[in-house]
């Protein structure tokens, strides 16, 4: 009879791998636990719990998600999630790669990677504070639109009366648009005084003096004076050139005859003005509104316009660096030889980046730009955060309506589970597509 010796050799290298599976088990058991009690179960629950109405006691099978695409903001969610998705890790990559090829070429390198890479140490919810702030409207306190104003009016000058406002029956007429005009025709040869009031003796223009005096005007020329009819202390006569009172240097002002400006002139610094050589005949004398145009208060940053793109704006100011990091370990991977070979071969740089840098880093890139569109899909505190209230509903994406849906007031808990349903669904081809090309670069 033939005996058979591999049997007792094969159970001792059974019990050794079961005994490395059991092992296995134990290390990787705690992992399975978390990992089910807090993505599995949520995930399940929140599938079920999206069948249901807002109470979670009537089931309603899929009226939720056919809400979903007749709510007005649940549509405007889903559209700035898509505006989020197409232009941030497009323009995150790109400026990642821009960056990383330039930081090669400069001298502190490290140093320069720091610092962009240094708002990522900064949370979202502080990040989202410093953005509100630099977007603010008032040019006194957003940083922004300090910049823009500053830049504005050094290219166009601004009125320095907006606040100017003249009394009432004294001779002159506040058009709709904001001009003002005699109320009686003017010919050649009389003086007119224009006096104003709403200026603030501290918002004065330096240049100001004291408010010329009437004198007479030649038979072809129309003479007057634009004053700030106030006396500082009291006193002084409404509609009377006063000792005390100033003129308003650097006014327009336009003689008008059968609508259409005949001359033109600015007041000098004590508010004179003259118009000369003018045919006989009647006219008025109009201020255009231009002499009291509010200043410009810079750009509505956080409007619903341009609240999206500007929340998004903060939003590469994070990530900008991670992008830069990753792309630059890939670019130091690089060979360098096919580099060198190149240039050796008249190859200018553009040609270099273009069709040997950007192909080879072609893994890297697609690694770095499907992980933005995961995490843009999932963003939720910037969102919240920077947009004001009253245009939270046209700043709002995925995640911030499945929250302002759930616990934000709406309380309808089915519809939020629903979005978020809907959120997975979308992420989900995203994150496969990650990890089987970490499955494959690491073959």
């Amino acid at each position: 009879m033939a005996v058979t010796t591999s049997a007792p050799a094969a159970n001792p290298r059974r019990r050794a791998q079961r005994a490395k599976r059991n092992i296995a088990v134990v290390f990787v058991l705690p992992a399975l636990l978390l990992l089910g009690a807090l993505v599995v179960y949520p995930v399940v629950f929140s599938a079920g719990r999206s069948l249901f109405d807002a109470s979670g006691e009537r089931f309603v099978g899929g009226e939720n998600y056919v809400e979903i695409f007749s709510d007005p903001a649940t549509l405007t969610a889903i559209r700035n999630s898509t505006i989020w998705v197409v232009v941030a890790p497009v323009l995150l990559t790109g400026l990642g790669l821009v960056l990383a090829v330039l930081t090669e070429r400069v001298r502190w390198a490290t140093a320069f990677k720091l610092v962009l890479f240094l708002p990522m140490a900064v949370s979202f919810l502080a990040a989202g504070i410093i953005f509100r702030l630099a977007y603010e409207e008032d040019p006194d306190r957003g940083v922004l639109n300090a910049v823009a104003v500053g830049v504005h009016d050094a290219f166009d000058d601004r009125s320095a009366y907006p606040t100017a406002r003249a009394r009432e029956d004294q001779g002159l007429t506040k058009a709709t648009g904001g001009a003002y005009s005699t109320t009686d025709a003017v010919r050649p040869g009389q003086w007119v005084s224009l006096g104003f009031v709403g200026v603030a003796p501290d918002k004065m223009p330096t240049e100001a003096r004291p408010a010329a005096a009437s004198t007479a005007a030649p038979a072809d020329e129309v003479r007057g004076v634009v004053y700030l009819d106030f006396t500082p202390g009291g006193g002084g006569t409404a509609g009377k050139v006063d000792p005390a009172e100033k003129g308003l240097p650097g006014m327009s002002v336009e003689a008008v005859r059968d609508g259409k400006v005949a001359a033109t002139a600015t007041t000098a610094a004590d508010g004179s003005f003259n118009f000369r050589t003018l045919d006989a005949g009647s006219y008025t004398v109009r201020l255009p509104a231009e002499n009291f145009a509010a200043p410009y208060q810079g750009i509505s940053w956080l409007g619903p316009a341009l609240v999206t793109p500007a929340i998004i704006g903060a939003y590469l100011w994070i990530w900008t660096g991670f992008s830069m990091v990753l792309i630059g370990a890939g670019l130091a991977s690089l060979p360098r030889d096919a580099l060198e070979a190149a240039r050796m071969d008249g190859a200018t740089e553009w040609q270099i980046f273009r069709k040997i840098t950007v192909p080879l880093l072609a893994p890297v890139l697609t690694v770095v730009f499907v992980t933005l569109v995961i995490n843009v899909m999932k963003v939720f505190d910037l969102v919240y955060i920077i947009a004001p209230g009253p245009v939270q509903e046209e700043a709002n994406v995925l995640a911030t309506r499945m929250w302002l849906v759930s616990f934000g007031g709406g309380n309808n808990q089915g519809l939020g589970s629903a979005l978020s349903v809907l959120l997975l669904v979308l992420v989900l081809p995203a994150m496969i597509f990650n990890v089987r090309r970490f499955r494959r670069s690491g073959k």
